[in-house]
Order: structure tokens, then sequence, then C-alpha cells
């Protein structure tokens, strides 16, 4: 079931509007995806959100973990993959699209009830490609069992942009620590100072997950400031 969002302080807008632009971040996990939002019309970093978004449904161990269910069911002759763990898998993941837009939904709705407006999605990823759709392959070991539910969850949070209609960025989590402060004009300790001291305002859970996503929202909202500015 999705948590309820957390708004964990208010954004004044500029002058102008009474709306604030908000950046979503979003690091996916098993059963979810950690988000946290940014502001995008102030010249420091401030989260006005931090939340976790589930795919899955209370109770419903199919859309939280589908490779793992397909993992425990027995093996067939030499070892194959069982004849309904491919069954088991789509099902699961054609669960988890509908309820990843249902938490996106109630999220945008939250942020616009105080005055803010969600303008981009920054999804992290692993540009690393050595994990495939193969089923046998994403079964063979725990470690890609725990991989490809992470998988999945990105690509139902792909789902969930689309039918939501918000732009939409990847970023590569394992380069972004060391692109971030090229992009934002920082120095990397000066990055690592901010997210730390967000989590002061923010609370806990403030872990590398939330760390992560705050940071790829930030990254998302400067490139847009940068865009717009160079458009006029």
């Amino acid at each position: 079931m999705t948590q309820p969002p957390t708004l964990v302080t208010a954004v004044k807008a500029g002058p102008k509007s009474d709306v604030t632009p908000v950046g979503l971040g979003f690091r996916a996990g098993q059963g979810g995806s950690v988000v946290v939002g940014v502001a995008a019309n102030v010249r420091e970093p401030r989260v006005v959100l931090s939340t976790f978004l589930a795919t899955s449904a209370q109770g419903d161990r199919l859309s939280h973990e589908p490779y793992h269910v397909a993992a425990e069911m027995e093996r067939g002759p030499h070892g194959k993959v069982a004849a309904g763990a491919a069954a088991a898998v789509a099902e699961g993941r054609k669960r988890q699209g509908p309820l990843a837009a249902k938490g996106l939904d109630d999220i945008f709705r939250e942020l616009r009830e105080a005055k803010c407006e969600p303008v981009v999605a920054a999804l992290l990823v692993n540009r690393s490609a050595w994990l495939t759709d193969d089923l046998e392959h994403s079964l063979s070991w725990p470690e890609h069992v725990r991989i490809a539910e992470g998988l999945a969850v990105r690509d139902a949070l792909r789902f969930a942009f689309a039918q939501l209609d918000v732009e939409a960025v990847e970023m590569d989590e394992s380069s972004l620590h060391e692109v971030a402060p090229m992009l934002l004009r920082r120095s990397s300790a000066d990055v690592d100072v901010r997210l730390k001291a967000l989590g002061t305002i923010v609370g806990r859970p403030w872990r590398k997950e939330q760390k992560a996503a705050c940071l790829a929202a930030w990254v998302a909202v400067a490139a847009l400031k940068s865009r717009s500015t160079a458009d006029r």
C-alpha cells in the first residue's frame, strides 16, 4: 500500500506566481521507490516532499516480488525454470504499473494541494547491461533476482510517468555523483554538505537512497532552469 506522501517543508513561490515547480527524484528498489521532491524556483535545494511510492498492493506478494515468487517454484528437469515462472512474473509486473500510476497520482494531488506543481521526474538507473530480460538468467542467482525486482519497479515507474504525462529523464546512478558538481556548478564537497544538511530538515529516513533521489531531482530542476534561461 502506498504510504501517504510527506510534505516536509513549505516553500514560498516567487512574487509572480503562487505555484512552486517541483522536480521529483526516484530511486527504485524491491516493492517500490523512494521519492524526493525538490523545489525548482529557489537557488538552494529545498526538499518539499520525501516519501515511498509502493508498486505493490498490501498482502499481494506477486506484485511485491514476482521474481522471488518465480525463483521459489520447483525447477523442472535439468534445473529448468518452472513452467509457471514466466506467467507469475508477467502477472506480477502487470499489476505493478497501475499501482505505480495510482501512487504517483496521489503524490501529484498532495503536491498540488500544497501549491506545488511537478514538472520533471528523474529516474535513477544503472547503465550496466549485464542483466538481460532472460528469465533463466534473472533467476539463476539470488543477487540476480534482487536486481530483477528493481528493474521491474523501474518499468512500472516509466509506465506511471507516461500515464500522468510528466516529463521524465533517466540518470545513471553510478556516475551521478561525479557529474552533478559540474552540472550544479558546485564542488563535490559542497554537494555532499548540502545533501547531508537537508537530512536534518527532512528527518528520518534520510539514507543513501533518499540522498540519491534528492540529488537526481536537484540536477533535473537545475537542468530545467538552464534550459529555460537558454530559451529566453
